[in-house]
């Protein structure tokens, strides 16, 4: 188990530094620099000079990945190219706030979503079934912005009950954001739901068709004992991998929904970032994305692992 757990680790930081390679040349390939972005019609003379030097823009190449590299992998981002603004402060508050959203969706989402799937599995092809497909459908194929904005129509404009859109400043304690982000974090759950539930819903009937299962029955085992013993550990596994991808995107993939309700997570700050043509952020914020995408799907891999006994005893006779 430490082998496996030392060969995923190293595969997941050989895939962070090529990602952050890659990050760096898509960065350096772009037109200008990320002060000719900033600076736009001013980048010229004293003031291009001293905002290249701030951002150490006039070493070599391969000295700046470096530089950036090493650290980044120490916590710190550098400065924004207004040359006063520490990246890491600022992200880090974007991630507290985009994991109180994050925490919202998941603490409902979850649980909702594996009790649906398991009834839609359980009554295969019945009204249940029928009836949470049918819904889960609908959700998946709604956009993000399109359920933003119904909600905001009824909750808000015609009901008076949540606010529209968050007006908290980012740097506000966590409670000050509720309710404000109730309404994005009921979209988030809405759309988490339909595809974790599909998972379940076809892991469950995968497993009550197989074989085990099949010779409990004859056995006269009976129905429940075998759904809640056998069947549903054996079934929620595989949910374990989609769940971890929820909660990546739930941490940076949440853009149109932050846009929507402009709600201060690392989502909106991407764009704003974009929109301001900030390289430096836009670097940063790519790089944690992604060592967030690694990370918790190093972890979820471990966890199927430690939960499932057949892999156990694999890794036991290896």
């Amino acid at each position: 188990m430490v082998n496996l757990i030392l060969k995923r680790l190293s595969l997941g930081l050989v895939t962070l530094w090529l990602v952050s390679v890659i990050i760096f040349i898509g960065i350096e390939i772009l037109p200008g620099d990320a002060c000719t972005a900033y600076l736009e019609r001013d980048a010229q003379g004293q003031l291009l000079e001293n905002c290249r030097a701030a951002q150490g823009l006039d070493k070599p190449a391969v000295t700046r990945y470096v530089d950036w590299a090493v650290a980044a992998i120490q916590g710190d981002f550098g400065v924004s190219v207004d040359g006063e603004t520490r990246i890491t402060s600022e992200v880090a508050l974007r991630v507290k706030n985009s994991i109180l959203l994050a925490a919202g969706a998941l603490s409902v989402g979850v649980p909702m979503a594996v009790f649906l799937g398991v009834i839609a599995g359980l009554w295969r092809d019945r009204f249940p079934d029928l009836f949470v497909s049918t819904v889960a459908i609908f959700a998946m194929t709604i956009p993000e912005f399109v359920t933003a904005t119904i909600l905001v129509l009824v909750f808000s404009i015609w009901l008076g009950w949540l606010p529209a859109v968050v007006l908290t400043p980012a740097d506000a304690p966590a409670l000050d954001f509720f309710p404000e982000f109730v309404p994005a974090s009921i979209v988030l759950t809405f759309v988490m739901v339909a595809h974790i539930m599909r998972m379940v819903r076809s892991s469950v009937i995968e497993v009550m068709a197989s074989d085990f299962v099949q010779m409990a029955q004859l056995k006269g085992v009976p129905y429940w004992r075998i759904v809640f013993r056998h069947a549903l550990p054996s079934a929620l596994l595989p949910a374990i991998n989609v769940v971890a991808l929820t909660v990546a995107w739930l941490l940076g993939g949440v853009v149109v929904v932050e846009v929507v309700f402009n709600y201060p997570g690392l989502g909106r700050m991407m764009i704003d970032a974009i929109s301001d043509r900030n390289l430096p952020v836009i670097q940063a914020i790519t790089l944690l994305v992604a060592a967030t995408y690694v990370g918790i799907n190093l972890v979820a891999d471990l966890l199927t692992i430690l939960l499932n006994p057949r892999q156990r005893s694999q890794l036991g006779r290896m």
